[in-house]
């Protein structure tokens, strides 16, 4: 069964974030909070991790379509092309935030990913989710515990959604209610940005 864990979003306690990474790196996965959605999530260097996200979402691997939820943007480079000055602009008016950038990929990419051409970038605006991958030292993979087909209540409840998860992941991280709405997601791989999906990020950036 998994931990519960509270952690306080205006004063993150370092040693509960200290159990949430050490689950992490020893291949666990973590329900944690973001700005939107409660996210499921695990180190992107763990294969085994990988493996078992994209088998609760029922999806094959390489073809899943992941966030990479990063600490600031400084871990771009490790991941994405060199993306020119008015891409990194928007980023750095829009980040953190609630939205998802896809953007395109370049040969660092994980093995598992390594047949796409873009991917997700989220920096989160919340102190938990943050502090989680400062700790850890690389991005958390992560997906949205939202059912797309029906907004229920246990996606904003805690205690909602350990009783639903609690045996299929490692750690639920109780960081108060979440939201409802999923991120807004843009397309910035091609010429013009795209707006795949309009959810909580306002396009008033653009």
């Amino acid at each position: 069964m998994a931990q519960f864990i509270k952690i306080y979003e205006d004063k993150p306690s370092e040693a509960a974030i200290d159990r949430v990474v050490k689950v992490l790196k020893d291949g666990g996965l973590v329900i944690y909070p973001t700005d939107t959605v409660y996210g499921l999530g695990c180190d992107i260097t763990n294969t085994k991790a990988l493996e078992r996200i994209a088998k609760i979402k029922g999806v094959k691997l390489d073809k899943a379509n992941f966030s990479f939820i990063c600490h600031d943007l400084s871990n771009l480079s490790d991941y994405v092309k060199q993306i020119d000055t008015a891409t990194f602009k928007l980023l750095k008016r829009a980040l953190p935030g609630p939205y998802t950038f896809i953007l395109p990929g370049n040969t660092n990419l994980p093995k598992e990913f390594k047949k796409k051409t873009t991917v997700g970038i989220r920096v989160p605006d919340n102190s938990i989710a943050l502090e989680i991958v400062r700790q850890l030292g690389n991005p958390i993979v992560s997906t949205s515990i939202r059912d797309e087909d029906d907004v229920i209540e246990y996606t904003t409840d805690p205690e909602l959604i350990f009783e639903k998860w609690q045996n299929l992941v490692d750690v639920v991280v109780d960081g108060g209610y979440g939201d409802n709405i999923g991120s807004t997601i843009i397309d910035l791989s091609g010429h013009e940005p795209i707006v795949v999906r309009e959810g909580k990020g306002s396009l008033d950036i653009l």
